[in-house]
């Protein structure tokens, strides 16, 4: 079945570029598209086909994935896509409940079924294929993106038949993700002002239950102030935002994720926007 696979991936960023690699490793025919081309080039090298365009990428396709930066990004790339008559798209970037609910409407009027699949994991491990897939929609279009969740993730989680339900569990997940990773900011930081070793920290905690493995990469990032992007600091804000606006909708106020947020748009604003989100920590240290 996987060899017979065809896809499309529309966006070959830090996380759809290693996406399409490990898609074409596993056997499935795929062709790629990315708004910058020089981005989606070397990908011919592992023998993905490279588009000039969107249209051109899902021409006859069986699974169209998007995965691009933010909702407005895939509301323009699939506001005029004529999709495959029997494909069905993967939407597996994290857009928050407002535009899924937009994309989700979009899908109905272009006649195609629609399997809301954001993941949880960065660069290492979509290089990896280790991603957790988070899939929510019609069972029979989930089984048919099967192939394609296989190829990129080491898990996937089916939240039902519903589109909207992986992304809001996403929206959950990156509230706990970015208080930890301020969290750590803050621990680092501190123990710098306070003159302690910020690395010794790191080793008491590591490997117990106050030391997910999480916390000595992106510590160490932070303690090395080596910040190679595996998710970037401008995305990680974008994705806070997004929670805030689904919990307002809800009625609810979340003080400790809009106090992240501001440390997040203050690290941006110093430069640091297309750095790791571990530059997060910047906005703590003294200026």
């Amino acid at each position: 079945m996987a060899g017979s696979t065809r896809v499309a991936v529309l966006g070959t960023g830090i996380m759809g570029f290693p996406m399409a690699r490990n898609l074409a490793a596993a056997g499935l025919e795929v062709r790629a598209w990315n708004r910058s081309r020089e981005r989606a080039e070397p990908l011919a090298g592992d023998g993905v086909a490279v588009a000039d365009t969107p249209g051109e990428a899902v021409a006859g396709a069986d699974v169209v994935v998007t995965m691009l930066a933010d909702g407005a990004a895939v509301e323009a790339v699939a506001g005029d896509l004529a999709f495959p008559g029997g494909a069905v798209w993967a939407q597996m970037s994290t857009v928050g409940v407002e535009a899924t609910e937009r994309l989700v409407a979009r899908a109905a009027e272009a006649g195609v079924p629609i399997v809301d699949a954001p993941v949880l994991g960065t660069k290492a491990p979509a290089e990896q294929g280790q991603l957790t897939v988070i899939a929510a929609g019609p069972a029979e279009a989930r089984e048919r993106c099967a192939p394609v969740f296989e190829a990129v993730g080491a898990r996937t989680v089916a939240l039902g038949d519903q589109p909207g339900a992986a992304t809001r569990m996403k929206l959950v997940l990156n509230t706990w993700l970015l208080a930890l990773v301020e969290g750590l900011s803050e621990s680092v930081a501190l123990a710098e002002g306070l003159g302690v070793d910020p690395a010794a920290f790191l080793e008491i905690i590591d490997g117990g239950p106050l030391g997910p493995p999480y916390a000595k990469m992106k510590g160490t990032m932070m303690i090395e102030r080596s910040y190679d992007p595996s998710f970037t600091l401008a995305l990680a804000a974008k994705d806070a935002g997004l929670a805030l606006e689904a919990a307002a909708a809800q009625g609810l106020e979340l003080p400790a994720l809009r106090a992240t947020l501001g440390q997040l748009e203050k690290a941006v604003q110093q430069g640091h926007g297309d750095a790791d989100m571990a530059a997060a920590v910047e906005a703590t240290r003294p200026g």
